[in-house]
């Protein structure tokens, strides 16, 4: 494994998944959020939301690393989009045990998606091995 290729790949895969939760969730989502906003914290507890997004990164550049040894940006998005469904079956299973409307639902189904997708182009494009030079 190229250490320094995955240390890049996962810190770039750390910032985007922090803004694009911020972006997603925090913003675009903050309507329906406070429809049930006595579910939610009034005030994120920033050191576990870094902490999540950092545990979040590492593993999965490790996944695409692991399991896309050739990189590449298709093949590596194509894992981030499993990847977000494994969290759909997570969001649904919240769903059913917490008073969620499907309007969440649905909206953090797509993010997940969304999310790994962008995440892992962005892992396979970094982590890519260079082509075997020809003499």
């Amino acid at each position: 494994m190229n250490w320094n290729k995955f240390f890049t790949a996962f810190i770039a895969a750390f910032i985007f998944l922090f803004i694009f939760g911020f972006l997603w969730y925090g913003t675009l989502m903050r309507g329906a959020h406070e429809e049930v906003q006595a579910l939610f914290r009034t005030k994120p507890d920033f050191p576990w939301l870094i902490l999540g997004h950092v545990v979040m990164a590492f593993f999965f550049a490790m996944l695409c690393v692991r399991f896309v040894p050739a990189g590449g940006i298709g093949a590596s998005a194509a894992l981030g989009i499993l990847v977000g469904l494994v969290y759909a079956g997570a969001h649904l299973i919240s769903f059913a045990v917490e008073p969620l409307t499907t309007k969440i639902l649905w909206g953090w189904i797509a993010g997940s998606v969304i999310q790994f997708a962008i995440a892992g182009a962005l892992v396979g494009g970094i982590y890519k091995p260079r082509p075997p030079m020809t003499s």
